[in-house]
């Protein structure tokens, strides 16, 4: 038992850089509260003392503002960041090393028995807000990014975004390896690409082709001795679209 609380508090200080010492972790942060509460509760649960475990389930949720069934499974190192909102449901399966943070909902989308919430496997991050919904699996590594409703199983290494969750990165292992070495807060990284400006670049990009090539037709109309494409433009100034032009973008989209 011992061990398992050192093990905690250690993951703590590994993923939250305002961690000063173990005294302020066992007192004042509520992610650690409910998951010490939740191993009590499981533990009532497998042996069959339901209604006891659902009591204790229930003053968790009234002490940290977590809400975590004692039927879900949860496994070492799991680490809740700030925590108030956070809703797992009774047949979650959570792997080691997880990170959940605020207002996060690990819910099911029928009121079917058996399996219907997600499983999380090893290194997951679920950003704030985020909802997975259903009875898949988020691949080992893969993150959510805040606010994110996914709803369909997510690769391992992978991230989701937006609502209905896309898949928008899949790491290599040299990637997986710095995703290891560093903790990335709310599910998302620095280089995360954004799917907007992309397609907006990407439209930039088709409407620079097209412009060319009526710059040709009208050249040739010219010679022809139409007047037809003498009236000059508006024109567009560059600095209006340096962010979105500093997005790389697809060679797909180019013609």
């Amino acid at each position: 038992m011992f061990e398992r609380l050192r093990e905690d508090i250690q993951s703590v200080f590994h993923r939250d850089p305002a961690a000063r010492n173990a005294f302020e972790v066992l007192t004042c942060y509520p992610g650690m509260h409910a998951i010490w509460l939740h191993r009590a509760a499981h533990a009532l649960w497998v042996r069959e003392w339901k209604w006891l475990a659902r009591l204790v389930s229930n003053f968790g949720r009234w002490l940290t503002g977590i809400e975590i069934h004692p039927g879900a499974k949860v496994g070492r190192r799991f680490f809740i960041d700030h925590g108030m909102g956070i809703v797992i449901g009774e047949t979650a399966e959570i792997g080691n090393d997880v990170t959940l943070y605020q207002g996060v909902t690990l819910g099911g989308t029928s009121w079917n028995k058996g399996k219907r919430h997600p499983t999380l496997e090893d290194g997951v991050v679920v950003g704030a807000g985020a909802k997975v919904l259903g009875p898949f699996t988020v691949g080992a590594g893969a993150k959510i990014g805040s606010n994110a409703v996914v709803t369909k199983a997510v690769p391992a290494g992978a991230t989701a975004v937006g609502i209905p969750g896309r898949i928008i990165v899949k790491t290599d292992a040299e990637q997986e390896a710095k995703r290891k070495a560093m903790f990335d807060a709310y599910g998302v990284s620095e280089d995360m690409p954004d799917p907007v400006a992309r397609a907006i670049g990407q439209l930039l990009d088709h409407l620079h082709a097209v412009d060319g090539r009526l710059e040709d037709m009208c050249g040739a109309l010219k010679n022809l001795g139409s007047d037809y494409c003498a009236k000059e433009l508006p024109a567009l100034r560059d600095e209006d679209f340096a962010e979105v032009k500093a997005e790389p973008r697809s060679d797909a989209a180019t013609h």
